[in-house]
């Protein structure tokens, strides 16, 4: 008996070094892009340290304990460093990222100003918008175009531009942009490629401006991940294109505030059998992601994205004595005063032994684009060691990230934080050859 994991698995493929300067491009110059673009420059300039990254901060343990092998995965994995990194964006107002740094109210003020020679250099490309699906932003840095196709064609000339004028070797793409109205998945529009074009062509309401980014990043062999709830690349006709093109992609909606707590405690709640009655969630944010959210369809999305962790975590349907008919409530209000600083109230009702009631309560203040800015880098240096690597398609390895993730059409999502973790860092340790962790460790007392 091992630690290690003997299982067989194939060979990993040979990682091709991180050479040259790596392209970040950011649908969306809001709060969470301008958190990240300018924590980013402040690192590199020795003013902060980039807390809540793993890429950067975390350590990974290699074989086992009594080898005291735990090298930091930036010095494990070859990902790209800070210093290579180049940023573009889309946005549909055309301040600079010091403007716009400025107008989020997310940074100190004093830091800003002491990045305004960089940010204010970072200007957005006019964004591939449509107000019927983000009904509360309205901007005037928007592209014109005869359909939806012509509009990808711009944004494919966009990043084929970017690329060349910043001297880039690889480009990733990730969405950070508002929550887009709720959309349906449609078979006849999105269940091949060739249906997805025609549908742009013919600007069918099916395809929403998300979509259209994605498209044009698998076009041009760019990774791409989704930060937001949107149906996006989420959609046969996308993963097509990824396939066919070896891109990796992956979502959806950053696991920032409420989510992230309930990853962390359903899962300790589920380990030690006790019951749940219900657990109701309610949340006050002041920023742009909240005046959009104030939108009833935009909110469906969001819902719809926050309601499925609880039940996938739990599994109602394996211990229907404990988790059967729970009552799950959401509510986000949008309260401008509050601006990026968060405040989520749960309210958990759980049951112990014998079936007497407990209660958990928990009031989470966090800071959304701070929670989020580390996420952004891990996904952006993640997705191109990915594709250095040969890898395509949906990167459910990386589904620690997200509220809704990606996975394969057979499966469902894991949403077990440190179920997700261990995947996570396995997949690491697969890449560079070493053997994986399952924590056995019978061999220690033989």
């Amino acid at each position: 008996m091992t630690e290690k994991n003997k299982t067989a698995v194939p060979s990993p493929a040979p990682i091709a070094e991180p050479k040259g300067k790596l392209g970040v491009l950011l649908v969306g110059l809001g709060a969470v892009s301008t958190t990240f673009i300018a924590g980013i420059e402040a690192v590199r300039a020795g003013k902060a340290l980039p807390i809540g990254s793993l890429t950067q901060m975390a350590s990974i343990r290699l074989g086992q304990r009594t080898e005291n092998r735990n090298p930091r995965i930036k010095d494990f994995v070859p990902l790209a460093t800070l210093d290579d990194l180049v940023f573009g964006a889309w946005d549909i107002f055309p301040d600079s990222a010091y403007e716009a740094a400025l107008h989020a109210g997310v940074l100190d003020q004093t830091l800003i100003e002491d990045l305004k020679p960089f940010l204010s250099k970072i200007k957005p490309m006019p964004a591939a918008f449509d107000r019927n699906y983000v009904k509360r932003l309205d901007g005037t840095n928007v592209k014109t175009a005869a359909n939806k196709y012509e509009l990808a064609e711009q944004l494919i000339a966009d990043i084929e531009n970017f690329k060349k004028k910043n001297k880039c070797t690889r480009l990733v793409m990730i969405w950070c942009a508002s929550t887009e109205v709720y959309l349906a998945p449609s078979p006849k529009h999105h269940g091949t490629l060739k249906a997805f074009e025609a549908a742009m062509k013919a600007n069918h309401k099916s395809i929403a401006p998300s979509m259209l980014y994605a498209y044009a990043a698998l076009t041009c062999g760019v990774p791409f991940a989704n930060g937001a709830p949107n149906l996006t690349v989420d959609i046969p006709a996308l993963i097509e294109l990824a396939q066919k093109n070896n891109v990796p992609i992956c979502g959806k909606d950053f696991k920032t505030g409420q989510t992230f707590m309930k990853t962390l405690i359903a899962p300790g709640l589920k380990s030690r059998m006790l019951g749940l009655q219900g657990w109701y969630s309610t949340n006050i944010l002041g920023n742009r992601d909240g005046e959009v959210l104030d939108d009833p369809e935009s909110f469906k999305t969001k819902e719809e994205s926050k309601l499925s962790v609880l039940e996938y975590i739990l599994q109602p349907e394996l211990y229907p004595e404990l988790y059967k008919d729970f009552s799950h409530v959401v509510r986000i209000n949008y309260y401008p005063p509050r601006g990026d600083n968060k405040e989520g109230w749960d309210n958990i009702d759980i049951v112990g032994w014998l079936g007497y009631p407990m209660q958990i309560k928990i009031n989470f203040l966090c800071r959304d684009s701070i929670l989020a800015a580390p996420i952004v880098l891990d996904l952006a240096l993640f997705l191109d060691l990915a594709q250095r690597a040969g890898m395509r398609g949906i990167q459910e390895w990386l589904s620690f990230y997200f509220k809704s993730p990606m996975v394969a059409p057979q499966l469902y999502p894991e949403h077990d934080i440190f179920i997700q973790l261990m995947k996570l860092k396995n997949t690491l340790r697969h890449l560079r050859g070493e053997d994986l962790i399952t924590h056995l460790g019978l061999e220690y007392y033989d």
